[in-house]
Parts: C-alpha cells; structure tokens; sequence
C-alpha cells in the first residue's frame, strides 16, 4: 500500500526501536538467522525495517515477509545485553501489517480458516470424532510418507502432520476439592488446543493441584486466552477474548489463575498491555495479570507438600519458547522434576533455539518450522533419553511429529504429567505418549 508503513495507532516504539544498539548478541540466538544467515531475518534487521517504516517507508511485500518469517520466540530478549524490547516491537509491528497489508488470497483463506477454528474448544471438539475416524483408518501414514499432500499443499500437509494421535477426552470437574489441609482455592485455564487435543495434560493439572492442597475452579465456559491472536497482530480480537476470560475468572473469585500452556501464560501477563487503552479493564487487567501463573511456577512459589514416589525414567526437558524467554521460567520445571527420585534429566544441545512451532508457525511457515523441528528433534534423540518433556502443547506436536519425520522412537509429555506420575505411583511406562497412541 501507498504512503508510511504505519499508521497512528501504536506503532512500534521509536524509544523502544532506538535502544537497539546494533550489536549484533541476538543473531546466533534468532531461528531464522540461523537458518539462513539472512540480516533482515534476524532480530537487528526487522528492527531497521521498523526504523524505515516509522521514517515514511511504505509497507511493501518483501518487508512483510521478513516480519512475518519471525517465530516471536524471544530468544533475542533473553540474549540481549541493552534489554531490547523485541516482544513489543514485534506485537506491534504484526498488528499494523494485519492492519494495512493486503494478504494474498491463499494466505487469506488459511488464516481465515485456523482463526474460525483453533481459539473455539466447541469447534474443536466438534472435530474429534473425524479426526480419530481418519486416523484409525491408518490413512494419515500413508500420506505422510508419499509426501503427495506436502508438495501440493504444503500448510495443509503441515496441519495433518502435526495432529496428535487423540487419547479418551477428560473432562475437568469444574471444580476439584483440596486433598488434606486446605491450602487454598485456584482458577484453571482449560485452553483451546489443550483442552481438546491433550485433555489429559488438563486433568493432571488438576489432580496435581488436588493433591497439592488447593480447590480447583475450572469454568466449563471459559474461552480462550487470545494467545494466537495477540501473537499474529489480531488486536481487537485478542481484546475480546482477554475481556471475557477477565470477566469468567473474577466472577470465579479466585486470586490466582493456573496456566499449563507457556504461550497462553505469556499472552494472560501481558494483558495489562493489551487492554492499556479500555477504560473498564485496563486496571482489572493488570489486576489480573499480576495473578496469573505457570503451573510450575505456581508450585515453586508455594513450595510441594504431596508425597513423590520414585519414577524410574530418563528424560530430555524442553523450555518452550513462552516459558524460558517470554516469562523466564527455566528453574522451577526443572526443580520440580528433580524432586523426584530415580528421574533423570538431561539437557539438550542448542536449548535455547525455538523448535519451529511457535503458535501456527508451522502451519503459516512449514518449510522453516519442518527444518527447526528436525533440528530439535535430533539434538533430543540424541541425548538418548525416550522421553521428552516440556510445557506447550504446540511443541509436544511439533517435536513428536519431527521424531517420526526422522525415524526415531521418542515419547513425549507435559512436565505436569510426569509430576502427577509421580504422586500417584504411576509405573514409568505409563508416563507420555508416542505417535502410535501409546
């Protein structure tokens, strides 16, 4: 489109744009540099895109592409020595190209298509039914290694690939009761993705949270966190989800809300940010916020009192994007996993680098997501270790689906799964799941 790159309403920063020194620490930490070795692909070149854009530049193609190649996975945040605000440079930036940059229209229809389903659990759920028929019939196999789907549609073939093989649907009580003393009452986020696609991710949550003393509030009606919208510049749309889930947990009464997916906790602590401009939320946002917790965060913070038992399993611990960088949390997983006797950890080489899943990257941008999960999936299979452990359901995909793309065995879990393993005095063999279902 003709005239400047960006219009009047929250552009990027130009103080946030002007801390970037230019130095160059991001560059071996940005997934796509490491890729292609490409400036405008790194951290330090879109943030001279936005430069150009807040200087007049129009909004052409070839700089949307660079914006839109971006995982948004932070690592530069957490490598940057000047404390550059990337997240909220790149949020910003995502809403003014959604905004003014017209899409192709095959790019229009996927991403019409992934933002009528992926944020509505009903729509979801409604697509379990054919999504177990289709894979009992062993056809999903059978497209995958032809790879006829991956070269004629490749985002479609993206999206089949990565889909879970679907266990028994969980449903979580809307409200659990406190196992022993009574330590206090909690809200849970049920998610979207996590709710429909790894119910029982959701219902160990809670038994863990039981067993840890705390009353469990899980509103059946609750919806989605916005994560997907506020993380690809759908701003209004983020807004709506965030006022309503804002609304659900304080008619609740709850001080604190529980999250398990890394990018729904990031999205719900930045809330404050997202609603600045709303008059009627923009205290109750922070409010809100400031109350929302990683599950495993939560528990370091309140310290465990349920008895572990030993669980002899070697695994491989992941820190998805949104927790290790977006909110910091590397410690707390890791302490909780070693509270528990026989459980070895082992970490994985070149931890710090995204695993190419990154929201609906890996649909928008499978070639470059294909490549990072490979990437990934080689340096877990080779610490040796037949578990993977991490704490999105976005990499659980991701990561189980580049496995089998590489011929390896490899289950995976969430953290929370191998803790209520543990307290329940689950035989190791029964912790995680594998491309077959097991």
């Amino acid at each position: 489109m003709s005239g400047p790159a960006f219009d009047d309403h929250h552009p990027p920063s130009a103080a946030l744009v002007g801390d970037c020194v230019h130095c160059g620490f991001c560059l071996p930490t940005c997934p796509t540099y490491t890729l292609w070795g490409e400036e405008m692909d790194s951290p330090r070149g879109r943030i001279y895109l936005m430069e150009m854009g807040l200087g007049g530049e129009p909004m052409t193609p070839e700089m949307v592409q660079h914006f839109d190649a971006c995982l948004g996975c932070m690592a530069c945040v957490t490598a940057c020595p000047s404390g550059v605000q990337y997240d909220k440079l790149i949020e910003a930036t995502r809403a003014q190209v959604e905004r003014r940059h017209h899409r192709p229209a095959r790019d229009r229809l996927m991403r019409r298509a992934i933002f009528s389903v992926f944020p509505y659990a009903k729509r979801l759920h409604a697509l379990r039914g054919p999504l177990r028929a289709y894979q009992a019939t062993g056809l999903s196999r059978r497209l995958r290694r032809g790879g006829l789907l991956r070269r004629a549609f490749p985002a479609l073939a993206a999206l089949e690939s990565l889909a879970p093989e679907l266990e028994p649907f969980e449903q979580v009580p809307e409200r659990s009761s406190a196992q022993g003393e009574k330590r206090g009452t909690v809200g849970m986020l049920l998610g979207c993705v996590q709710r429909e696609f790894f119910p029982g991710v959701n219902a160990a949550t809670a038994r863990v949270l039981s067993a840890e003393g705390f009353d469990v509030i899980a509103p059946a009606g609750q919806g989605c966190c916005g994560a997907l919208s506020v993380h690809n510049g759908r701003e209004q749309e983020a807004q709506s989800f965030a006022r309503k889930l804002i609304d659900t947990f304080e008619a609740a009464g709850v001080e604190r809300v529980v999250v398990n997916a890394a990018g729904c906790g990031s999205a719900m602590k930045e809330y404050a940010d997202l609603l600045a401009d709303d008059p009627a939320y923009a205290e109750r946002a922070r409010s809100f916020a400031d109350g929302v917790r990683d599950i495993t965060e939560f528990l370091v913070e309140r310290g465990t009192v349920a008895t572990r038992h030993p669980l002899a399993v070697t695994i491989a611990y992941h820190d998805a994007c949104h927790l290790g960088h977006a909110q910091a949390i590397r410690t707390q997983p890791r302490a909780l996993l070693r509270e528990i006797s026989e459980l070895q950890l082992r970490e994985i080489a070149e931890a710090d680098l995204c695993c190419g899943s990154a929201g609906i990257y890996n649909i928008l941008q499978p070639e470059a997501a294909g490549e990072l999960g490979d990437r990934k999936a080689r340096n877990v299979l080779a610490t040796g270790a037949p578990l993977l452990v991490t704490a999105n359901p976005g990499c659980l995909m991701q990561l189980a689906a580049s496995a089998e793309r590489l011929g390896g065995q490899l289950k995976v879990a969430h953290t929370v799964e191998v803790l209520d393993a543990s307290i329940r005095g689950l035989a190791a063999d029964a912790v995680g799941r594998s491309r077959s279902g097991a």
